[in-house]
Protein backbone atom coordinates (compact mmCIF):
# COMPACT_ATOMS: atom_id res chain seq x y z
CA UNK A 1 0.00 0.00 0.00
CA UNK A 2 1.41 3.17 -1.45
CA UNK A 3 0.78 7.35 -0.94
CA UNK A 4 -1.11 8.48 -3.68
CA UNK A 5 1.19 10.81 -5.58
CA UNK A 6 -0.27 14.38 -6.80
CA UNK A 7 1.62 14.48 -9.73
CA UNK A 8 0.29 10.84 -11.19
CA UNK A 9 -2.92 11.29 -9.51
CA UNK A 10 -5.53 13.36 -11.35
CA UNK A 11 -8.80 11.97 -9.67
CA UNK A 12 -8.83 11.22 -5.98
CA UNK A 13 -12.50 12.43 -5.21
CA UNK A 14 -13.79 10.25 -2.91
CA UNK A 15 -17.55 8.09 -3.14
CA UNK A 16 -19.15 6.49 0.11
CA UNK A 17 -19.76 3.55 0.23
CA UNK A 18 -22.71 3.38 2.70
CA UNK A 19 -20.66 2.13 5.37
CA UNK A 20 -19.34 4.33 7.39
CA UNK A 21 -17.00 2.25 8.90
CA UNK A 22 -15.41 1.29 6.09
CA UNK A 23 -15.56 4.93 3.96
CA UNK A 24 -13.22 5.73 7.63
CA UNK A 25 -10.89 2.60 6.76
CA UNK A 26 -10.60 4.04 3.15
CA UNK A 27 -9.80 7.37 3.91
CA UNK A 28 -13.29 8.66 3.14
CA UNK A 29 -14.50 6.41 0.59
CA UNK A 30 -14.00 4.48 -2.72
CA UNK A 31 -11.57 6.36 -5.77
CA UNK A 32 -14.41 7.57 -7.96
CA UNK A 33 -14.44 6.13 -11.08
CA UNK A 34 -12.55 3.08 -10.51
CA UNK A 35 -13.17 -1.11 -11.06
CA UNK A 36 -13.67 -3.00 -7.52
CA UNK A 37 -13.76 -6.31 -6.50
CA UNK A 38 -15.30 -7.38 -3.23
CA UNK A 39 -14.34 -11.07 -2.57
CA UNK A 40 -16.25 -13.67 -0.04
CA UNK A 41 -17.60 -16.71 0.49
CA UNK A 42 -21.55 -16.87 0.02
CA UNK A 43 -23.44 -15.30 3.75
CA UNK A 44 -20.45 -12.73 4.43
CA UNK A 45 -22.41 -9.98 3.42
CA UNK A 46 -21.37 -8.94 0.03
CA UNK A 47 -25.22 -7.99 -1.27
CA UNK A 48 -26.03 -6.24 1.40
CA UNK A 49 -22.91 -4.09 1.08
CA UNK A 50 -23.31 -3.72 -2.78
CA UNK A 51 -26.64 -2.02 -2.07
CA UNK A 52 -25.48 -0.23 0.63
CA UNK A 53 -23.34 1.20 -1.98
CA UNK A 54 -26.22 1.77 -4.73
CA UNK A 55 -28.44 3.27 -1.84
CA UNK A 56 -25.29 5.84 -0.59
CA UNK A 57 -25.35 6.88 -4.45
CA UNK A 58 -29.32 7.35 -4.69
CA UNK A 59 -29.21 9.57 -1.38
CA UNK A 60 -26.84 11.42 -3.31
CA UNK A 61 -28.43 12.16 -6.75
CA UNK A 62 -26.49 9.46 -8.48
CA UNK A 63 -28.02 6.91 -10.18
CA UNK A 64 -27.83 3.05 -9.84
CA UNK A 65 -27.39 -0.39 -11.22
CA UNK A 66 -27.64 -3.89 -9.52
CA UNK A 67 -26.85 -6.27 -12.41
CA UNK A 68 -27.42 -9.89 -11.23
CA UNK A 69 -26.49 -13.21 -12.48
CA UNK A 70 -27.16 -15.53 -8.94
CA UNK A 71 -30.12 -13.67 -7.37
CA UNK A 72 -33.62 -12.76 -8.52
CA UNK A 73 -35.19 -9.21 -8.05
CA UNK A 74 -37.56 -10.43 -5.55
CA UNK A 75 -34.53 -12.15 -3.26
CA UNK A 76 -33.00 -8.25 -3.63
CA UNK A 77 -36.12 -6.87 -2.63
CA UNK A 78 -36.63 -9.46 0.39
CA UNK A 79 -32.74 -8.24 1.36
CA UNK A 80 -33.65 -4.13 1.30
CA UNK A 81 -36.91 -5.21 2.88
CA UNK A 82 -35.32 -6.84 5.83
CA UNK A 83 -33.27 -3.55 6.73
CA UNK A 84 -36.31 -1.47 5.91
CA UNK A 85 -34.63 -0.13 2.29
CA UNK A 86 -36.87 1.33 -0.51
CA UNK A 87 -34.73 0.04 -3.91
CA UNK A 88 -36.80 3.05 -5.76
CA UNK A 89 -34.21 4.75 -7.84
CA UNK A 90 -31.95 2.21 -8.00
CA UNK A 91 -32.26 -0.07 -11.47
CA UNK A 92 -32.63 -3.79 -11.45
CA UNK A 93 -30.93 -6.02 -14.43
CA UNK A 94 -31.40 -9.63 -14.05
CA UNK A 95 -29.35 -12.17 -16.18
CA UNK A 96 -30.84 -14.94 -14.52
CA UNK A 97 -34.14 -16.48 -15.57
CA UNK A 98 -37.67 -15.85 -14.25
CA UNK A 99 -40.57 -17.49 -14.12
CA UNK A 100 -43.02 -14.18 -12.82
CA UNK A 101 -44.71 -12.76 -15.66
CA UNK A 102 -45.65 -9.95 -13.33
CA UNK A 103 -42.02 -7.68 -14.12
CA UNK A 104 -42.38 -5.07 -16.52
CA UNK A 105 -40.13 -5.69 -19.32
CA UNK A 106 -39.18 -1.92 -19.31
CA UNK A 107 -37.72 -2.42 -15.71
CA UNK A 108 -35.64 -5.78 -16.36
CA UNK A 109 -33.66 -7.46 -18.87
CA UNK A 110 -33.93 -11.07 -18.76
CA UNK A 111 -31.14 -13.56 -20.11
CA UNK A 112 -30.19 -17.43 -19.72
CA UNK A 113 -26.87 -18.52 -19.61
CA UNK A 114 -27.24 -21.52 -21.09
CA UNK A 115 -28.79 -20.01 -23.99
CA UNK A 116 -27.00 -16.29 -24.55
CA UNK A 117 -23.42 -15.93 -25.34
CA UNK A 118 -21.18 -14.28 -23.05
CA UNK A 119 -20.83 -11.56 -25.96
CA UNK A 120 -24.13 -10.99 -26.47
CA UNK A 121 -25.08 -11.04 -22.58
CA UNK A 122 -22.23 -8.67 -21.93
CA UNK A 123 -23.42 -6.21 -25.03
CA UNK A 124 -26.82 -6.48 -23.75
CA UNK A 125 -26.03 -5.31 -20.13
CA UNK A 126 -23.93 -2.80 -21.63
CA UNK A 127 -26.79 -1.25 -23.85
CA UNK A 128 -28.66 -0.69 -20.81
CA UNK A 129 -25.84 0.82 -18.86
CA UNK A 130 -25.55 3.12 -22.31
CA UNK A 131 -29.77 3.73 -22.03
CA UNK A 132 -29.66 4.97 -18.38
CA UNK A 133 -25.99 6.54 -18.01
CA UNK A 134 -25.74 5.43 -14.36
CA UNK A 135 -22.56 6.31 -11.72
CA UNK A 136 -22.27 3.52 -9.83
CA UNK A 137 -22.67 -0.21 -11.40
CA UNK A 138 -22.81 -3.62 -9.17
CA UNK A 139 -22.02 -7.28 -10.66
CA UNK A 140 -23.46 -9.56 -8.77
CA UNK A 141 -21.69 -12.33 -9.25
CA UNK A 142 -18.41 -13.50 -11.33
CA UNK A 143 -19.01 -16.67 -10.60
CA UNK A 144 -21.77 -16.22 -13.31
CA UNK A 145 -19.49 -15.14 -15.78
CA UNK A 146 -16.77 -16.94 -15.38
CA UNK A 147 -19.28 -20.19 -16.03
CA UNK A 148 -19.96 -18.76 -19.48
CA UNK A 149 -16.84 -17.65 -20.34
CA UNK A 150 -15.37 -21.47 -19.40
CA UNK A 151 -11.71 -20.38 -20.27
CA UNK A 152 -10.01 -18.71 -17.52
CA UNK A 153 -8.18 -16.45 -20.49
CA UNK A 154 -11.44 -15.53 -22.20
CA UNK A 155 -13.20 -14.79 -18.58
CA UNK A 156 -10.16 -12.33 -17.81
CA UNK A 157 -9.98 -10.89 -21.30
CA UNK A 158 -14.26 -10.01 -20.95
CA UNK A 159 -13.29 -8.46 -17.70
CA UNK A 160 -10.35 -6.17 -18.79
CA UNK A 161 -12.84 -5.21 -21.48
CA UNK A 162 -15.59 -4.46 -18.76
CA UNK A 163 -12.96 -2.13 -16.99
CA UNK A 164 -11.90 -0.45 -20.08
CA UNK A 165 -15.16 0.15 -21.31
CA UNK A 166 -16.42 1.49 -17.54
CA UNK A 167 -12.69 4.01 -17.30
CA UNK A 168 -14.49 6.10 -20.34
CA UNK A 169 -17.92 6.63 -18.92
CA UNK A 170 -17.36 8.23 -15.02
CA UNK A 171 -18.71 5.26 -13.51
CA UNK A 172 -17.81 3.19 -10.30
CA UNK A 173 -18.09 -0.43 -10.76
CA UNK A 174 -18.53 -2.83 -8.08
CA UNK A 175 -17.64 -6.52 -8.79
CA UNK A 176 -18.96 -9.23 -5.82
CA UNK A 177 -17.23 -12.50 -6.29
CA UNK A 178 -18.45 -15.34 -3.92
CA UNK A 179 -15.13 -17.46 -4.29
CA UNK A 180 -16.28 -20.26 -6.05
CA UNK A 181 -13.53 -20.90 -8.62
CA UNK A 182 -10.98 -23.35 -7.78
CA UNK A 183 -7.70 -21.96 -6.10
CA UNK A 184 -7.22 -18.23 -5.45
CA UNK A 185 -7.53 -15.52 -8.70
CA UNK A 186 -5.33 -13.39 -8.32
CA UNK A 187 -5.47 -12.51 -11.92
CA UNK A 188 -9.41 -11.28 -11.04
CA UNK A 189 -7.43 -9.07 -8.08
CA UNK A 190 -4.67 -7.82 -10.07
CA UNK A 191 -6.93 -6.21 -12.93
CA UNK A 192 -9.23 -4.50 -10.24
CA UNK A 193 -8.42 -1.11 -8.86
CA UNK A 194 -8.80 -1.92 -5.17
CA UNK A 195 -9.86 -5.27 -3.38
CA UNK A 196 -11.97 -5.86 -0.15
CA UNK A 197 -11.93 -9.02 1.18
CA UNK A 198 -14.84 -10.68 3.38
CA UNK A 199 -14.52 -13.70 5.55
CA UNK A 200 -16.99 -15.75 7.83
CA UNK A 201 -15.40 -16.96 10.97
CA UNK A 202 -16.81 -20.40 12.00
CA UNK A 203 -16.94 -20.62 16.16
CA UNK A 204 -17.73 -24.00 18.17
CA UNK A 205 -20.23 -21.84 20.43
CA UNK A 206 -21.63 -18.16 19.63
CA UNK A 207 -22.49 -15.95 16.67
CA UNK A 208 -20.01 -16.45 13.42
CA UNK A 209 -17.80 -14.03 13.19
CA UNK A 210 -17.11 -11.54 10.52
CA UNK A 211 -13.86 -9.47 9.51
CA UNK A 212 -12.59 -7.63 6.34
CA UNK A 213 -9.84 -6.66 5.04
CA UNK A 214 -8.24 -4.30 2.48
CA UNK A 215 -6.34 -6.19 0.00
CA UNK A 216 -5.17 -3.31 -2.60
CA UNK A 217 -6.36 -0.37 -3.06
CA UNK A 218 -4.21 1.63 -5.93
CA UNK A 219 -2.93 5.14 -5.64
CA UNK A 220 -4.79 5.50 -2.12
CA UNK A 221 -3.63 5.26 2.15
CA UNK A 222 -6.08 2.67 4.07
CA UNK A 223 -6.00 1.07 7.59
CA UNK A 224 -4.38 -2.18 7.18
CA UNK A 225 -4.94 -5.28 8.97
CA UNK A 226 -8.18 -6.94 9.54
CA UNK A 227 -11.49 -4.99 10.84
CA UNK A 228 -14.48 -6.23 12.82
CA UNK A 229 -18.05 -5.98 10.99
CA UNK A 230 -21.40 -7.54 11.32
CA UNK A 231 -24.45 -7.49 9.55
CA UNK A 232 -27.18 -5.80 11.43
CA UNK A 233 -30.61 -4.45 10.63
CA UNK A 234 -29.52 -1.43 8.23
CA UNK A 235 -27.14 -2.96 6.49
CA UNK A 236 -23.44 -4.04 7.22
CA UNK A 237 -21.39 -2.11 10.24
CA UNK A 238 -17.63 -2.33 10.34
CA UNK A 239 -15.88 -1.26 13.49
CA UNK A 240 -12.28 0.21 12.10
CA UNK A 241 -9.04 -1.51 13.81
CA UNK A 242 -8.09 1.18 16.49
CA UNK A 243 -4.62 2.60 16.49
CA UNK A 244 -3.67 4.67 18.77
CA UNK A 245 -1.15 6.53 17.91
CA UNK A 246 -3.72 8.47 15.88
CA UNK A 247 -5.63 9.82 18.73
CA UNK A 248 -2.90 12.03 20.98
CA UNK A 249 -4.50 14.80 23.08
CA UNK A 250 -2.92 16.41 25.89
CA UNK A 251 -3.28 14.73 29.59
CA UNK A 252 -2.50 15.79 32.61
CA UNK A 253 -2.26 13.14 35.46
CA UNK A 254 -4.83 13.72 38.57
CA UNK A 255 -6.24 11.63 41.37
CA UNK A 256 -9.07 9.82 40.51
CA UNK A 257 -10.61 8.60 44.12
CA UNK A 258 -12.69 6.42 45.36
CA UNK A 259 -14.63 7.09 48.01
CA UNK A 260 -13.01 5.09 50.10
CA UNK A 261 -9.87 6.94 51.65
CA UNK A 262 -7.83 4.34 52.93
CA UNK A 263 -8.27 2.59 49.59
CA UNK A 264 -6.68 5.66 48.05
CA UNK A 265 -4.04 6.34 50.62
CA UNK A 266 -2.59 2.68 49.35
CA UNK A 267 -2.33 4.81 46.13
CA UNK A 268 -1.14 7.64 47.22
CA UNK A 269 -3.98 9.36 46.45
CA UNK A 270 -5.99 7.79 44.18
CA UNK A 271 -5.42 6.16 40.39
CA UNK A 272 -4.60 8.69 38.04
CA UNK A 273 -6.72 9.96 34.80
CA UNK A 274 -5.07 8.63 31.59
CA UNK A 275 -3.67 5.57 33.20
CA UNK A 276 -5.06 1.78 33.13
CA UNK A 277 -5.22 0.29 36.81
CA UNK A 278 -5.73 -3.68 37.16
CA UNK A 279 -7.49 -5.56 40.36
CA UNK A 280 -6.67 -8.96 39.96
CA UNK A 281 -7.37 -11.80 41.76
CA UNK A 282 -9.45 -15.21 43.09
CA UNK A 283 -13.02 -15.25 42.60
CA UNK A 284 -14.77 -13.64 45.45
CA UNK A 285 -12.12 -11.31 46.58
CA UNK A 286 -14.49 -8.06 45.98
CA UNK A 287 -12.93 -7.03 42.26
CA UNK A 288 -16.15 -6.16 41.33
CA UNK A 289 -17.67 -4.22 44.07
CA UNK A 290 -14.14 -1.97 44.39
CA UNK A 291 -14.21 -1.72 40.45
CA UNK A 292 -18.15 -0.31 40.60
CA UNK A 293 -17.26 1.91 43.89
CA UNK A 294 -14.40 3.75 41.57
CA UNK A 295 -17.36 4.06 38.59
CA UNK A 296 -20.09 5.29 41.48
CA UNK A 297 -17.58 7.70 42.87
CA UNK A 298 -16.68 9.29 39.45
CA UNK A 299 -20.56 9.95 38.47
CA UNK A 300 -20.88 11.60 42.07
CA UNK A 301 -18.31 13.87 41.31
CA UNK A 302 -20.11 14.50 38.24
CA UNK A 303 -18.30 12.79 35.55
CA UNK A 304 -19.38 10.42 33.38
CA UNK A 305 -18.41 7.04 34.22
CA UNK A 306 -19.24 3.83 31.96
CA UNK A 307 -19.03 0.18 33.08
CA UNK A 308 -19.07 -3.39 31.04
CA UNK A 309 -19.79 -6.28 32.69
CA UNK A 310 -19.30 -9.66 31.30
CA UNK A 311 -19.83 -11.76 33.86
CA UNK A 312 -22.54 -10.37 35.73
CA UNK A 313 -26.74 -9.88 35.10
CA UNK A 314 -27.23 -6.15 36.14
CA UNK A 315 -30.14 -7.31 38.26
CA UNK A 316 -27.50 -9.10 40.41
CA UNK A 317 -25.22 -6.47 40.56
CA UNK A 318 -27.72 -3.69 41.33
CA UNK A 319 -28.75 -6.13 44.40
CA UNK A 320 -25.23 -6.32 45.32
CA UNK A 321 -24.26 -2.47 45.51
CA UNK A 322 -27.71 -1.77 47.46
CA UNK A 323 -26.45 -4.19 50.00
CA UNK A 324 -23.23 -2.74 50.74
CA UNK A 325 -24.32 1.52 50.05
CA UNK A 326 -23.39 1.78 46.79
CA UNK A 327 -26.32 3.84 44.74
CA UNK A 328 -25.10 2.86 41.27
CA UNK A 329 -29.48 3.33 40.18
CA UNK A 330 -29.32 6.84 41.18
CA UNK A 331 -26.01 7.93 38.93
CA UNK A 332 -27.64 5.67 36.30
CA UNK A 333 -31.12 7.58 36.61
CA UNK A 334 -29.14 10.88 36.87
CA UNK A 335 -27.07 9.88 33.33
CA UNK A 336 -24.10 10.22 34.92
CA UNK A 337 -23.06 6.11 34.74
CA UNK A 338 -24.14 3.59 32.32
CA UNK A 339 -23.93 -0.40 32.74
CA UNK A 340 -23.76 -2.06 29.76
CA UNK A 341 -23.84 -5.91 30.16
CA UNK A 342 -21.77 -7.54 27.15
CA UNK A 343 -22.54 -11.40 25.85
CA UNK A 344 -19.18 -12.34 24.71
CA UNK A 345 -20.80 -15.33 22.51
CA UNK A 346 -22.69 -12.79 20.29
CA UNK A 347 -19.98 -10.26 20.74
CA UNK A 348 -16.63 -9.81 18.66
CA UNK A 349 -13.69 -7.86 19.90
CA UNK A 350 -13.60 -5.03 17.03
CA UNK A 351 -17.59 -4.81 18.29
CA UNK A 352 -16.46 -3.68 21.80
CA UNK A 353 -14.04 -1.67 21.49
CA UNK A 354 -15.87 0.24 18.98
CA UNK A 355 -18.52 0.80 21.65
CA UNK A 356 -16.52 1.83 24.17
CA UNK A 357 -14.62 4.45 21.95
CA UNK A 358 -18.10 5.56 20.84
CA UNK A 359 -19.28 5.66 25.19
CA UNK A 360 -15.74 7.76 25.80
CA UNK A 361 -16.68 10.06 22.49
CA UNK A 362 -20.56 10.92 22.51
CA UNK A 363 -20.55 10.81 26.83
CA UNK A 364 -17.01 12.01 27.44
CA UNK A 365 -16.70 9.47 30.08
CA UNK A 366 -13.50 9.89 32.71
CA UNK A 367 -13.73 6.71 34.16
CA UNK A 368 -14.64 3.47 32.39
CA UNK A 369 -14.45 -0.35 33.70
CA UNK A 370 -14.25 -3.47 32.72
CA UNK A 371 -15.53 -6.52 34.79
CA UNK A 372 -14.09 -8.57 33.44
CA UNK A 373 -10.95 -9.25 31.42
CA UNK A 374 -11.63 -13.18 31.49
CA UNK A 375 -15.01 -12.39 29.90
CA UNK A 376 -13.25 -9.81 26.69
CA UNK A 377 -10.67 -12.97 26.42
CA UNK A 378 -13.64 -15.37 25.90
CA UNK A 379 -14.81 -13.24 23.12
CA UNK A 380 -11.30 -13.24 20.98
CA UNK A 381 -10.32 -15.79 18.69
CA UNK A 382 -7.07 -16.20 20.55
CA UNK A 383 -4.62 -15.11 23.58
CA UNK A 384 -2.60 -12.94 21.33
CA UNK A 385 -4.91 -11.07 19.53
CA UNK A 386 -6.45 -10.34 23.52
CA UNK A 387 -2.88 -8.70 24.01
CA UNK A 388 -2.87 -6.54 21.08
CA UNK A 389 -6.73 -5.44 21.10
CA UNK A 390 -6.43 -4.76 24.47
CA UNK A 391 -2.94 -2.50 24.26
CA UNK A 392 -4.62 -0.49 21.96
CA UNK A 393 -7.87 0.22 23.23
CA UNK A 394 -5.53 0.97 26.84
CA UNK A 395 -3.94 3.33 24.89
CA UNK A 396 -6.10 5.15 23.29
CA UNK A 397 -8.08 5.21 26.74
CA UNK A 398 -5.05 6.79 28.01
CA UNK A 399 -4.49 9.35 25.42
CA UNK A 400 -7.97 10.81 26.04
CA UNK A 401 -7.53 11.44 29.89
CA UNK A 402 -10.04 8.25 30.97
CA UNK A 403 -8.66 6.12 34.01
CA UNK A 404 -9.65 2.92 33.02
CA UNK A 405 -10.26 -0.20 35.94
CA UNK A 406 -10.20 -4.18 35.19
CA UNK A 407 -10.95 -6.45 36.85
CA UNK A 408 -9.15 -10.11 35.88
CA UNK A 409 -9.95 -13.37 37.89
CA UNK A 410 -7.10 -15.94 38.94
CA UNK A 411 -7.74 -19.64 39.45
CA UNK A 412 -7.97 -21.21 42.76
CA UNK A 413 -8.30 -19.73 45.62
CA UNK A 414 -5.53 -20.25 48.34
CA UNK A 415 -1.47 -20.58 48.47
CA UNK A 416 0.65 -20.43 45.84
CA UNK A 417 -1.35 -22.44 42.82
CA UNK A 418 -2.65 -18.85 42.12
CA UNK A 419 -2.52 -18.44 38.25
CA UNK A 420 -3.84 -16.22 35.73
CA UNK A 421 -5.56 -17.40 32.62
CA UNK A 422 -3.28 -14.49 30.65
CA UNK A 423 -0.55 -12.44 32.19
CA UNK A 424 -1.88 -8.74 30.96
CA UNK A 425 -0.46 -7.41 34.37
CA UNK A 426 2.64 -5.60 32.28
CA UNK A 427 0.09 -3.54 30.43
CA UNK A 428 -1.33 -1.85 33.44
CA UNK A 429 -0.20 1.37 34.87
CA UNK A 430 -1.26 -0.05 38.39
CA UNK A 431 -2.39 -3.15 40.11
CA UNK A 432 -4.41 -3.94 43.21
CA UNK A 433 -3.70 -7.55 44.73
CA UNK A 434 -6.45 -9.45 46.06
CA UNK A 435 -5.94 -12.31 48.50
CA UNK A 436 -7.57 -14.83 50.90
CA UNK A 437 -5.85 -15.40 54.01
CA UNK A 438 -6.97 -17.70 57.14
CA UNK A 439 -6.51 -16.70 60.49
CA UNK A 440 -8.03 -17.41 63.94
CA UNK A 441 -10.75 -20.09 62.11
CA UNK A 442 -11.99 -17.80 59.58
CA UNK A 443 -11.11 -16.75 56.00
CA UNK A 444 -9.98 -12.56 55.79
CA UNK A 445 -9.74 -10.65 52.32
CA UNK A 446 -6.16 -8.54 52.09
CA UNK A 447 -5.93 -6.36 49.41
CA UNK A 448 -2.10 -4.73 48.43
CA UNK A 449 -0.92 -2.22 45.70
CA UNK A 450 1.72 -3.93 43.60
CA UNK A 451 2.51 -1.59 40.86
CA UNK A 452 2.02 2.00 40.34
CA UNK A 453 3.83 3.55 37.38
CA UNK A 454 2.88 6.71 37.17
CA UNK A 455 3.91 7.48 41.44
CA UNK A 456 4.33 6.21 45.04
CA UNK A 457 2.50 3.67 46.84
CA UNK A 458 2.27 1.77 50.03
CA UNK A 459 3.89 -1.37 50.03
CA UNK A 460 1.93 -2.78 52.94
CA UNK A 461 -1.26 -5.07 52.94
CA UNK A 462 -4.08 -4.07 54.35
CA UNK A 463 -7.38 -6.16 55.53
CA UNK A 464 -10.58 -5.52 53.15
CA UNK A 465 -14.11 -6.33 54.32
CA UNK A 466 -17.96 -5.71 53.08
CA UNK A 467 -21.40 -4.03 55.23
CA UNK A 468 -24.22 -2.52 54.48
CA UNK A 469 -22.07 0.65 55.28
CA UNK A 470 -19.71 0.22 52.60
CA UNK A 471 -16.17 -1.15 51.83
CA UNK A 472 -13.69 -0.69 54.85
CA UNK A 473 -9.52 -0.66 53.95
CA UNK A 474 -8.56 -1.69 57.37
CA UNK A 475 -5.00 -0.84 59.42
CA UNK A 476 -2.10 -2.37 57.54
CA UNK A 477 -1.62 -6.30 58.38
CA UNK A 478 1.59 -5.88 60.64
CA UNK A 479 1.08 -8.67 62.98
CA UNK A 480 1.15 -11.35 60.08
CA UNK A 481 3.33 -13.05 57.30
CA UNK A 482 3.05 -14.81 54.54
CA UNK A 483 -0.91 -13.26 54.19
CA UNK A 484 -0.60 -13.63 50.21
CA UNK A 485 0.13 -17.34 50.64
CA UNK A 486 -3.14 -17.57 51.95
CA UNK A 487 -1.81 -19.42 55.40
CA UNK A 488 0.22 -16.53 57.54
CA UNK A 489 1.80 -16.67 60.33
CA UNK A 490 1.10 -14.36 63.83
CA UNK A 491 3.89 -12.77 64.57
CA UNK A 492 4.41 -9.69 67.29
CA UNK A 493 6.46 -6.47 67.82
CA UNK A 494 6.23 -5.83 63.59
CA UNK A 495 5.67 -2.16 62.10
CA UNK A 496 4.02 -1.79 58.71
CA UNK A 497 6.68 -0.53 55.96
CA UNK A 498 5.50 1.87 53.88
CA UNK A 499 6.75 3.51 50.73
Amino acid sequence: MVSPNSSSSTNTQRVSTGCAGLDDILGGGLTRNHLYLIEGDPGTGKTTLALQFLLAGAAAGEKGIYITLSESPKELAEVAHSHHWSLEGISLVEMAPHTSGSIAEDEYTVFHPSDVELGDTIKNVLDRVESLNPSRVVFDSLSELRMLARESLRYRRQILALKRYFADKDTTVLLLDDRTAEGNDLQLQSIAHGVIMLYGIEREYGAKRRRLEIRKMRGSRFREGFHDFTIEQGGVQVYPRLIAAEHRPPVELTAARSGVSQLDDLFSGGIDYGTSTLLIGPAGTGKSTVALQYACAAAVRGEHAAVFTFDESLQTMFRRCETLGIDLPAQVERGRLSVEQVDPAELSPGEFVARVRRTVSEKNTRLLVIDSLNGFMNAMPGEEFLILQLHEMLSFLSQQGVATVMTMAQHGMLGSNMKSPVDVSYIADSVLLFRFYEARGAIHKALSVVKKRSGGHESTIRDLSFSPTGIRVGEPLAGFQGVLTGVPNLLTNQKPESK
